[in-house]
């Protein structure tokens, strides 16, 4: 028995129709495939321990490309397709940027950071550096693209015929073809609150499994970007982020609760009376002027030591016989690294998770050692050879309290190098700033950023002082020639110094700012001559050098307890014999002589017989707590009292910054009048 013609023209129709339906999945469906992959590559390159990408961790990150695409179901085939070429180029230039970015900083980007993203121009030669032939695999999806859209041309060109032929049935049949696209309306309608109602099942559900279980209080402590991308993923992580910003920016100014600002200002209280000490050291060195050197990517690994005979450090070294040294000195910085440093050294607080507290909060009152020092009658001053607003630093600083801010524009640049001028002409032209400038009287607070030994650290051949060896021609090589240039600057500026007659009435603090982002083990273990452990690799990348010259005295003391650059503007207000207690600061006076417990933004910290490190995913249990003694794991709830302080600082510092807490808490006009750069 034969069909009618309806019928026949029905079957015709969705036999002829079902390669279109079938293209529109497929290419969805493979969109979602590719994206799972390039995530999978990108996780692939993180090497980060104790961070898994398990099967719930695929689920997530295909759940979250589903939430970010669902709605292109909703648009015809065409459109479709346009808007999945869209997402996949906007997703991969978002995941191979965070590639890149976390190669040098062990983090990821934020939005915070975007707002920074006019100083990658400036990298320049550290990106390129960064780069990997490897990197290519996460674009190999554009040749499947071009086969798909080989595909959807020849469909394109099967149905032409068909649709020519059935143009009259359909001119006959109005209502059929009206019924129809309605049809085709509430199809793609289901079709994408499927995907998303699927898309939200497969990213919330594991979400919240976690976030109750062993990843619970992260949401409410967001103590570190590694662990919040443990548990929601890269695009997870980047929708938790721009949330948190508009939550902060885009509403009313969050106030302080009552009983957080009385516990707060009962901490700074305690806090201050602890690290109080009138010993002989108070006040010893009042007067003086004050030049504080942050030295970049100057870690304490490299002091002391020598490659071939030569001495890489040997005028640091030659000084520590001769003035204080802390051996075990960390720098605490996060996503904002130099500026982070500056910071914590200059504020006494701990930096932010995310970004840098330079561009995220300038406008917040903070208690700054160049402010305190301005209003006790000192001239203020910042030097760096570098544009004036990279890291927002000419709004920072005035903010805290400098009264000039000498950048690039100030100097001559007869000695390019690396990204600006020289440190040894920086240093000196700096130098002479501070001792002929009418406007730098004495006593002086200068403080002095370095570049020379900024990643990439290439040197020209004419500027290599030292013989690398089996390193000669590697980062790791590189990275030694670039310190042993910087620690010929500050040589050449302790000359300087005794000649000016300066050296006898000046505090001279030097330190480093951050690590070198070499990450490999094998390049240390070669360098050392030995193997080294985790708490090994983990005191080589936190620990940077602090030397501290004081007027009159040639005795070396190395003082080995941990130490942070959170402590530094404490001891010298302690040295100048101005008292703390006025101000918020969360370091420790170094010459108090009582124990220190060092924090980092990660939450490990380290104090003089234990050091803790946490897990990705910050429960306590997770993480590993060693001995410093025997350098041994030892029982975790050995740390626990640590643990739980270091949690509560890093807390009362956050609270501060998202509050404006020190603001709120004094109730009154700032007590530090600013000048104009």
């Amino acid at each position: 028995m034969s069909r009618d013609p309806f019928t026949r023209s029905s079957s015709s129709l969705i036999d002829r129709i079902t390669p279109i339906v079938l293209s529109r999945y497929i290419g969805y469906i493979l969109f979602l495939g590719i994206m799972l992959a390039k995530l999978m590559f990108l996780h692939s390159g993180l090497h980060a321990p104790n961070i898994d990408m398990n099967r719930l961790d695929k689920l997530i990150a295909l759940g979250s490309v589903m939430l970010l695409s669902f709605w292109v179901l909703w648009l015809p085939r065409r459109g479709q397709t346009i808007a999945l070429i869209i997402i996949n180029l906007l997703l991969t230039l978002l995941i191979y940027s965070d590639i890149v970015y976390y190669r040098y900083f062990q983090d990821f980007i934020t939005v915070p950071v975007l707002f920074q993203a006019g100083q990658m121009d400036a990298l320049g030669g550290s990106i390129f550096a960064l780069l990997r032939p490897s990197d290519l695999y996460l674009f190999a999806d554009w040749l499947l693209f071009l086969v798909y859209v080989f595909c959807v041309v020849l469909f394109r060109r099967n149905t032409h015929t068909y649709n020519n032929g059935q143009a009259s049935y359909y001119a006959r049949t109005s209502h059929s073809r009206t019924s129809s696209r309605l049809m085709t309306v509430l199809k793609r309608s289901a079709n994408g609150v499927v995907a998303l109602v699927l898309g939200c099942f497969l990213t919330f559900g594991p979400i919240h499994s976690y976030a109750t279980t062993w990843a619970k209080g992260l949401f409410t402590g967001n103590w570190w970007s590694l662990a919040m991308y443990n548990v929601t993923g890269l695009i997870g992580f980047h929708g938790y982020d721009i949330y948190l910003y508009a939550k902060d920016h885009l509403g009313p100014q969050p106030e302080l609760p009552q009983e957080e600002a009385s516990s707060m200002k009962l901490w700074f209280n305690e806090h201050n009376a602890e690290q109080s000490a009138l010993n002989d050291s108070f006040g010893k060195y009042s007067g003086s002027n004050i030049i504080v050197i942050q030295a970049e990517a100057f870690m304490n690994f490299v002091v002391g030591r020598s490659i071939n005979g030569q001495e890489i450090t040997p005028n640091l070294n030659a000084l520590i016989k001769e003035n204080t040294y802390f051996s075990n000195y960390y720098h605490q910085t996060s996503q904002g690294r130099t500026s982070d440093a500056d910071f914590a050294s200059n504020g006494s607080l701990y930096p932010l998770v995310s970004g840098s507290v330079f561009v995220r909060y300038p406008d917040h009152q903070f208690d700054t050692l160049p402010a305190i020092l301005k209003s006790k009658g000192y001239s203020t001053n910042a030097f760096h050879a570098y544009e004036g607003s990279f890291w927002n630093r000419q709004i920072m600083y005035k903010a805290m309290g400098y009264d000039h801010f000498h950048s690039k524009k100030d100097y001559k640049i007869d000695e390019p190098l690396g990204w600006s001028l020289g440190d040894k002409s920086f240093l000196r032209q700096s130098l002479n700033m501070m001792d002929t400038a009418e406007s730098i009287q004495q006593p002086f607070y200068s403080f002095l950023t370095t570049l020379s030994s900024h990643h990439p650290y290439s040197l020209p051949a004419d500027k290599q002082g030292l013989d690398t060896g089996e390193f000669k021609g590697t980062i790791f090589g590189d990275y030694l020639q670039a310190v042993h240039y910087t620690d010929e600057a500050l040589g050449q500026l302790v000359s300087d110094m005794k000649q000016r007659g300066l050296w006898d009435n000046t505090i001279l603090a030097f330190y480093g700012d951050h690590d070198n982002s070499i990450q490999e083990t094998s390049y240390y273990e070669r360098f050392l001559g030995k193997s080294l452990s985790k708490l090994d690799m983990h005191q080589i990348m936190h620990q940077v050098p602090l030397l501290i010259h004081l007027p009159g005295t040639n005795a070396s003391v190395v003082d080995s307890n941990p130490a942070g650059q959170l402590d530094l503007t404490p001891s010298l207000l302690h040295l100048l014999g101005i008292s703390q207690d006025p101000y918020y600061l969360m370091g420790n006076n170094l010459f108090s002589g009582k124990e220190r417990l060092v924090t980092l933004r990660t939450g490990a910290f380290a104090d003089a017989k234990r050091s803790y490190l946490p897990s990705e995913n910050g429960q306590f249990d997770k993480g590993t707590c060693y001995s410093l003694d025997s350098r041994e794991v030892i029982d975790v709830a050995g740390c626990s009292t640590g643990f739980e302080t270091s949690k509560q600082r890093l807390q009362i510092s956050d609270d501060i910054m998202k509050y404006d807490g020190i603001k709120m808490l004094e109730k009154k006009k700032p007590r530090h009048k600013n000048s104009d750069l």
